[in-house]
C-alpha cells in the first residue's frame, strides 16, 4: 500500500507570515498553519520524502520518520533544499550516506548551498550523501517508482511526479502539453495554487481548478498555499467537487 502524508503545504515564507496580523496568519484553525511545501511517500519498505525546505527537521519529528531511503527534490529554490543538512541524523542513526536524487542543475544548487558537504577534506560530521541524477526517465527508489513530470515555474524547469495513481505537482505556472499522457488517469491530482490574484510562476486558485477539471482526478489537492487565498475553512467551501484544500498532516493511501 502506498501512502502520502503531507509534511509542509505553505508557500515560501510558511503560514502565519512572520509579522503579519491578517485573519489567515491570526487563525486558530490548525489546518490555516503550513509550513513549507514537502510530502512524505512510503510503502512497506521504502520510505522517501519530496523536498526538504527550512522546516524539515520540524516536520520529520512530527511526522515520525524512523528512517529514510531517499530524499527527492523539485527544484533548487531555497523553500525546497534548506534543510537538507539535517539528513545527519539519518547518517548517524543508519550509519551510512543518504540517497539524494535530483537533476544536475538541483545537484549544483546542493554543492554550492551545502558546499562543505563536498569538501575534499571533510569538517566531522558534514551530511554524508550519494547524489544519484535524474531525469524525464522513470526511476526506482527501493519499490517505488517514480516518473518525473516537467513543468515550468516562470522559466525555471521543475519536475512534478507521477507515483502510482498519484500524482504531485508544486511551483509550476504551465505544463507542456507533452507531458500531459504523464498525469491522465490519475486518481488524486496535486497542484499548487499559491493565491487568488495573477502570479508570474505560480498557478493561480482559478488556473488550478481549471486543470483540475481538464483531468478529471477522482480527487484534487492544492497546495503551496499562501496566507492571500484565504482560510482553508472558506476556500473549500467555495471550491467545486472534487477539488479540495491539503493541510499539513493530511494523510493519503492508494491500494
Amino acid at each position: 500500500m502506498l501512502k502520502i502524508t503531507f509534511l509542509g503545504t505553505g508557500t515560501s515564507q510558511g503560514v502565519p507570515v512572520i509579522a503579519c496580523d491578517c485573519e489567515v496568519c491570526s487563525s486558530s484553525d490548525e489546518r490555516d498553519k503550513r509550513l513549507r511545501t514537502s510530502i512524505l511517500v512510503e510503502d512497506e519498505h521504502t520510505t522517501v520524502v519530496i523536498d526538504s525546505g527550512p522546516d524539515f527537521r520540524q516536520q520529520l519529528l512530527k511526522a515520525g520518520v524512523k528512517k529514510l531511503d531517499g530524499l527527492l527534490f523539485t527544484h533548487e529554490h531555497k523553500d525546497h533544499i534548506a534543510g537538507m543538512d539535517d539528513i545527519r541524523a539519518f547518517n548517524y542513526i543508519n550509519r551510512k550516506p543518504v540517497d539524494i536524487y535530483a537533476t544536475k542543475q538541483v545537484q549544483e544548487a546542493i554543492k554550492r548551498e551545502f558546499h562543505y558537504a563536498f569538501d575534499a577534506i571533510k569538517y566531522p560530521g558534514v551530511p554524508e550523501l550519494n547524489l544519484h541524477t535524474i531525469d524525464l526517465r522513470p526511476f526506482n527508489i527501493g519499490t517505488i517508482t517514480f516518473t518525473p513530470i516537467l513543468v515550468k515555474h516562470y522559466l525555471l524547469d521543475v519536475f512534478g511526479f507521477r507515483i502510482g495513481n498519484f500524482t504531485y505537482i508544486t511551483d509550476a505556472k504551465t505544463i507542456p502539453e507533452s507531458e500531459y499522457p504523464k498525469i491522465e488517469g490519475s486518481a488524486v491530482l496535486v497542484l499548487n495554487a499559491l493565491r487568488k490574484e495573477p502570479h508570474v510562476s505560480h498557478f493561480t486558485l482559478n488556473e488550478a481548478v481549471r486543470i483540475m477539471q481538464h483531468f478529471k482526478p477522482e480527487t484534487g489537492y492544492l497546495t503551496h498555499l499562501s496566507h492571500q487565498i484565504g482560510k482553508h475553512a472558506d476556500l473549500e467551501a467555495e471550491l467545486p467537487a472534487p477539488v479540495r484544500v491539503a493541510y499539513d498532516g493530511l494523510k493519503l493511501s492508494f491500494d
